[in-house]
């Protein structure tokens, strides 16, 4: 029997996407198409009749402007948004704001390939004067530094996404609740991974494409009964 329902969407397009730069944990706005692209996934949850009864976003605007922008096309802006610095895209590292094709020709594609879809690369890490470091931003200056990554494999994105969702979303889902997760490319694919069991070799297949919607149901054990792409 159908219990709690948990809405995965992918952030829209950034305006690193756009001119294909690694992001990672820089805070930037939407692009234009971003913007329409969460406003087409609030478009979505209203045509599916799906009205989240509390919403969970990273710290970076990108994630949190998406869950707007659909909640005010669903109508549906008087929820609770939970944010945490948990639910922040895989930490880039050395790499973040770097051009991806200029990365790829100066390290190859194998090095590339690895880091950007495998489960335990992570790209170089930022040094310690770097002004790209979360520790440097007023935003995270009472986390301790060593909750702050200088860079992240997905095995390490995984590593905090879990245990938030695990303390704080499952309770939710077992109250039968349906809940919205706003977030990013890698820590939802690090939580569908989760979810779904894939492993480490198989998850290099997984992409989770800007605006995109999963829909999980579930039972009362959070066995997943249905999922559906929108």
């Amino acid at each position: 029997m159908k219990f709690g329902t948990l809405i995965l969407l992918r952030h829209g397009e950034s305006i690193y996407n756009q001119q294909n730069l690694f992001t990672g944990w820089t805070d930037v706005e939407l692009s234009d198409r971003g913007i329409r692209e969460a406003e087409a996934a609030g478009e979505k949850l209203l045509r599916y009749q799906l009205y989240p009864d509390i919403c969970f976003t990273s710290w970076l605007k990108r994630a949190i402007h998406t869950a707007q922008l659909a909640l005010k096309v669903l109508e549906w802006e008087q929820i609770d948004a939970i944010r945490s610095f948990a639910l922040n895209e895989r930490h880039y590292g050395a790499w973040q704001g770097e051009d991806k094709d200029v990365v790829r020709e100066t390290y190859g594609e194998a090095f590339f390939l690895a880091v950007r879809r495998g489960y335990d690369n992570p790209p170089p890490p930022l040094t310690p004067d770097d002004q790209r470091n979360a520790s440097k931003e007023k935003k995270y200056s009472k986390i301790s530094s060593t909750l702050l990554p200088t860079s992240e494999s997905l095995r390490l994105t995984k590593k905090r996404v879990i245990p938030y969702y695990e303390k704080e979303i499952v309770s939710r889902l077992q109250e039968g609740k349906t809940v919205l997760v706003s977030a990013h490319g890698n820590s939802l694919r690090a939580l569908v991974m989760h979810l779904e069991g894939i492993s480490e070799a198989k998850i290099s297949e997984l992409e989770i494409p800007t605006g995109d919607i999963l829909v999980y149901t579930m039972d009362r054990l959070l066995h997943i009964i249905g999922k559906e792409h929108l």
